[in-house]
Formats: C-alpha cells, structure tokens, sequence
C-alpha cells in the first residue's frame, strides 16, 4: 500500500474517533448536572438555589456591591435579580445599605449569619469532592480535570451576554 494513503486512512480513522463539539457539550452538561445535583445532597438541608449561591459567593469573594454592579457580573438584568436578593433579604443572608455616592444605589453586603452557613456548606460540598476525586481518581487523572476546570472557566470567563435560549433572539443595545 502506498504510505501517503496509509497517512491519510490513518488521519481519517483518527479524525472519526474525535469526538465533536456538540457531543462534548452534550456530554459535560450531563455529568455536569448529575454533580451538581450530587453536591446539593451534600450540602445542609436548608441550601440555597444556584442563583442565589452565585450572588452570595460573588459577594464573599468580591465584597460589598449594588445590584447592578451583580447581575452585570453574573450576565443578567438587574430586574432578574430582584426576587433572588428578595429572597436573601428575607433570609437574613444579605443587608443593603445606600450608595454614599448615589443615593438612589443599594449596596449589598453578606451578614455575618450568611457568611457562616455559606462556608459551612461550602466546606461540606468541598470535602465530598475531594474524597470522591482522591478515592477514585490517580494523580494524572486528577490533573487531567485541573486542566479541563481551567478550559471551562475560560469559556465562562470569555462570556460577556447573557446566555439566551435556543432560538431566542438576542437583545441589542
């Protein structure tokens, strides 16, 4: 057999086994789920949404900041925060307080009752993963993930808009 069209029945076996975007994507958002409704089992009884984990982790990394200030960090309006911060008001999760240099701001802070149980679950979520990495998982494996966490941030991190449905027409400015 000639050796340019091993090469290329070689490329084309090889091109055929990668598997493609979408199943990937298909693939991630299941195992994905699957973890994260793992991690709520894990977590205290009285664990919160994953809209409100996400406002209260953005506050305890980032500190203190305005609703506007949230939902551009998190991609979304700022009226689509509002029965979230609600709902964390009403828990006793996160106190306002006015913008001393717009009064007609709200600046959010976490309480300290917030800070507590967030860490707690935090922890708990934590500790069950890394036992279940180290358990099951060897070395090269484990760095395997740390390299595939850093391309799923970066596609994240690369996101500006908030993500629309299927067919769902994007807002223009």
């Amino acid at each position: 057999m000639n050796p340019s069209a091993d090469a290329q029945a070689a490329a084309t076996q090889a091109a055929a086994t990668q598997p493609t975007a979408a199943l990937v994507a298909t693939e991630l958002r299941v195992v994905m789920s699957r973890l994260q409704r793992r991690l709520r089992e894990v977590a205290a009884p009285n664990d919160l949404s994953p809209s409100q984990t996400s406002i209260l982790s953005r506050l305890l990394k980032d500190g203190p900041a305005s609703v506007s200030d949230l939902a551009r960090a998190e991609g979304v309006r700022p009226q689509s925060l509002g029965a979230t911060i609600a709902v964390l008001d009403g828990l006793g999760y996160v106190t306002g307080r006015p913008d001393p240099n717009d009064g007609r701001r709200t600046i959010l802070t976490l309480t300290d009752d917030a800070h507590e149980q967030f860490l707690a679950n935090r922890v708990a979520k934590t500790d069950w993963f890394t036992n279940r990495l180290t358990q099951t998982l060897d070395a090269s494996e484990i760095a395997c993930l740390a390299e595939a966490s850093a391309l799923l941030g970066r596609l994240l991190d690369t996101e500006t808009a908030p993500a629309t449905a299927v067919g769902e027409p994007k807002e223009t400015p």
